[in-house]
């Protein structure tokens, strides 16, 4: 067989080097010699005498034309000085990008923008133990001390803050207590584990298996969000690992949890000596991957070959990636890159001999090795130098070439009325003084209502007082329509670090803790965003906006007149991370719907604001306007904010049945919640239904939901079970409330929705039966919902649920702005016509 096809393939391809550390400065105090092996102190004086020590001091010398030994070679270094050396290096291992773990703390390291004179791609893998270390060396203010609450918080906050800046994430769970990583880990074990590490005093050194385990949970839960890989080091290290807890089988608690069956999972240094056992769970396991970086240059030749033979005996080739595990010289990445092309070539030829590939294959093999792999995987856009995008809109690219074009930031918040505000300040003010201290914001904003811009008489915020707007860098991204220009949304604070009470994104997630904390339970919530699209006509010389058309229920022609508009639509929802699973015309004038896809409630609600601002700014773009309120014309029917929820234990749906033994298609959890959300519907609607004109809406006959009932896929029932598509029959994943709309301030109205689920849950509340039919042909066996304002602000006063849930302050101010709307709207009988504007 002729392989030199194959040989100039492996020679001649740029490799993706996906996972490596910094270069340091030449008088740094890492020895040199620390750079052929991985052991250390005394150990290392015998380093010399290995197999691979000689083999790649020869390749060292070979490359720099100097005598063979070792001081020979460092010689050599010192007089060509590190930019030369590393340039000689790198050409001759030909990287085109490089990913660099960064949280290795050694002597004059260079930061990642010095590599980037050497690859096209240099990008961050962040390691999370690292960042964990150094939050906990922090001072608190005022001398307060962490607790598990507070480090959370801020944990989740910067990996948010930086995960659309980096490639991955990385733990070295099995340096500090092994890979048998228990994702459920208790709340009282964590907080042990950090009690201890923070007596052992500073620097932090996080050693405490619930405390790293916790961690890392924590991170899954991140790296889910944004679609982040996690690299896991597994196998062989220095001597501060213990190999018994490197072997990768340890993973499988991990890797069984079906709440992160979806995050993709690294398995790096060829799991050595546990490859074979790595290959299997790569083959097994959709989610686990291979890197044989370090196992190649470190071992044998003979040790190599058998360590990457050993991955690909199960593994899918599409699942193996390289890396040179490059370390503080130049030298490690070129002897990585320099042996990983002759092995790899050794086996994919052994290979072709045995009758396993085609020559054509094992070039293909290789390429996906050396750099297809890669590519996918981590999203590597070769082209722009950047980190990859599906869409348009270069969102998610947060790199400082794009950021440096930045000039304004939004700081969006939305206020008790549900109307969305922003300030605007200067990029360098925002990163200079507003990440941390935020912007001044006058009490009185939180107490607004649609049809003025001040507080209302009964909120009892006024114009004295102020607070904070924070914001949420979890949340900082690109506008898709204003290149120039980021968003971010806020949280409401006193003072730094200080949630203020009538924060209503701290309100969400203060009931969401609650109930986590009491029934390990999550609530997931899916939105359907009806509005309008109307167009601007002239009319006695008059400015009126009209709808864009007058076509049916779900009309091809109606998506066909605006599928342009759609397309920029989805494409800029996709550049934020939020998943559109359908749209359609819907049965208005002029009306579409868009359902977005679950995520946790918090999420969701952020997602919401979003998606109405994407639709707005797109349609204004186009010169059209689209609004969510919830009866735009009398005459025809009204637009809603659906929200499906279900309920999630240990990242699985517990709403539905199992075992064909509850009631309904419901687990007993999940009746009593949704029994609890329907007892204080009522209630609810003040949240949900925050207007006069949302009642316009709640009325027979419109699938709105007018009467106080339940009903499986009765869509005319304001609460629906839902079986959607994939789910078996007789069963329900979610229930739908269809009294939810556009001028909701979908924070607070998921905090309602959860407050009332708690309580069903604690008083194991029961359904009653299922309405199968058109409530309004049973009405006088059935109550009517609030068919006003006043009405579901008459039953928020008389449910006291909600006070000791929700803060008895933030309730008030809600009480007081529903008072004033409804005063306003009974005496400007047209001012309804304004809301277009408003939302």
């Amino acid at each position: 067989m002729d392989f030199t096809e194959l040989r100039e393939a492996i020679e001649e391809m740029e490799v993706v080097d996906a996972h490596a550390h910094n270069v340091v400065a030449l008088d740094s105090t890492v020895p040199f010699i620390s750079g052929f092996s991985e052991a250390n102190g005394d150990a290392l004086t015998f380093a010399p005498h290995s197999l691979s020590f000689k083999r790649n001091l020869r390749h060292v010398a070979e490359l720099y034309g100097s005598q063979l030994s070792l001081h020979e070679v460092e010689e050599y270094r010192k007089l060509s000085g590190l930019q030369s050396i590393s340039s000689t290096c790198f050409e001759a291992a030909r990287i085109s990008t490089i990913l660099i773990d960064d949280g290795i703390e050694i002597d004059k390291k260079h930061d990642i923008e010095w590599h980037k004179s050497f690859a096209q791609v240099v990008g961050r893998i962040l390691r999370i133990e690292r960042l964990a270390e150094k939050i906990l060396d922090e001072e608190l203010p005022e001398g307060s001390t962490w607790t598990l609450d507070t480090f959370t918080e801020t944990y989740q906050g910067k990996l948010k803050s930086v995960a659309n800046q980096i490639y991955g994430l990385k733990s070295i769970a099995a340096y500090r207590s092994g890979l048998e990583i228990n994702t459920n880990v208790t709340q009282k074990d964590a907080e042990e584990g950090l009690s201890k590490i923070l007596s052992a005093g500073k620097p932090t050194r996080i050693t405490n298996k619930s405390f790293i385990d916790y961690v890392f949970t924590r991170s899954l839960e991140v790296a889910l969000c944004f679609d982040l890989p996690m690299q896991i080091h597994t196998g062989f290290g220095d001597k501060d690992l213990d190999m018994r807890l490197s072997n990768p089988l340890h993973l499988r608690t991990l890797l069984e949890d079906k709440r992160f069956s979806k995050c993709r999972i690294v398995l790096l240094h060829a799991s050595y000596p546990f490859s074979k056992e790595a290959s299997y769970l790569a083959s097994v396991y959709p989610q686990v991957y291979l890197d044989f970086g370090l196992a190649v240059p470190k071992l044998s030749v003979h040790g190599m070959i058998s360590s990457v033979k050993e991955l690909l005996e199960l593994a899918p080739i599409k699942k193996v990636m390289f890396s040179t595990d490059g370390y503080a010289f130049p030298e490690t990445f070129y002897l990585g890159a320099k042996k990983a092309r002759e092995v790899v070539f050794s086996v994919l030829r052994d290979a072709c001999i045995d009758g396993d590939l085609s020559i054509s294959e094992a070039v293909e093999a290789a390429k996906d090795i050396f750099a297809h792999n890669a590519i996918q995987f981590y999203k590597i856009n070769l082209s722009l130098g950047l980190k990859n995008t599906s869409t348009p809109y270069p969102v998610k690219m947060k790199t400082s070439a794009l950021d440096n074009d930045v000039s304004l930031v939004r700081i969006i918040w939305v206020d008790g009325s549900g109307q969305h505000r922003c300030r605007v300040v200067p990029r360098k003010r925002f990163d200079n003084v507003v990440r941390k201290n935020g912007v001044g914001l006058t009490f009185a904003c939180m107490g607004m209502t649609s049809g003025a811009d001040g507080p209302a008489d009964e909120t009892n915020l006024t114009g004295v007082g102020e607070i904070r707007l924070i914001p949420d860098l979890s949340t900082k991204c690109r506008i898709p329509w204003k290149e120039q220009e980021e968003m971010v949304l806020a949280d409401m604070h006193l003072k730094p670090g200080e949630s203020w009470e009538y924060c209503p994104r701290e309100a969400l997630r203060r009931v969401s803790k609650i109930l986590k904390d009491e029934f390990n339970l999550e609530m997931n919530a899916g939105f359907e965003n009806e509005f309008f699209l109307l167009k601007s006509v002239l009319r006695e010389g008059k400015e009126e906006w009209v709808p864009i058309d007058s076509t049916n229920y779900c009309s091809t022609s109606a998506f066909d007149a605006v599928s342009p508009l759609f397309h920029e639509v989805i494409a800029a929802l996709e550049s934020l991370n939020i998943t559109v699973e359908q749209l359609h015309a819907e049965a208005g004038k002029g009306q579409f719907e868009m359902a977005l896809g679950h995520t946790t409630c918090t999420h969701a609600a952020d997602n919401l604001v979003f998606t109405r601002e994407v639709i707005r700014a797109v349609a204004r773009k186009r010169g059209l306007l689209a609004t969510f309120m919830p009866k735009y014309a009398l005459d025809d029917i009204g637009s809603g904010s659906h929200v499906h929820l279900s309920l999630y234990q240990n990242g699985e749906n517990v709403f539905m049945a199992t075992g064909g033994t509850s009631q309904y298609g419901m687990s007993t959890v999940g009746q009593e919640f949704m029994a609890g959300v329907l007892y204080h519907l009522p209630a609810i609607l003040a949240f949900t239904a925050p207007l006069p004109n949302s009642y316009d809406r709640l009325v027979p006959n419109t699938w709105s939901g007018a009467y106080h009932c339940w009903g499986k896929e009765n869509r005319e029932a304001p609460l629906r079970t839902a079986c959607p598509p994939g789910i078996p029959d007789g069963l329900v994943s979610n229930f739908e409330i269809k009294s939810f709309d556009g001028c909701a301030n979908p924070h607070l109205g998921l905090a309602a929705i959860v407050t009332a689920g708690i309580d069903g849950l604690r008083r194991h509340l029961s359904l009653p039966e299922p309405i199968d039919t058109n409530p309004d042909s049973i009405s006088d066996k059935l109550h009517r919902l609030p068919k006003s304002l006043s009405e579901s602000l008459e039953a928020l006063q008389k449910d006291s649920v909600f006070k000791d849930l929700i803060g008895e302050k933030l309730l008030v101010a809600i009480k007081g702005i529903r008072k004033a709307e409804i005063d306003y709207y009974s005496k400007h009988k047209d001012a309804y016509k304004q809301l277009i504007y408003r939302y």
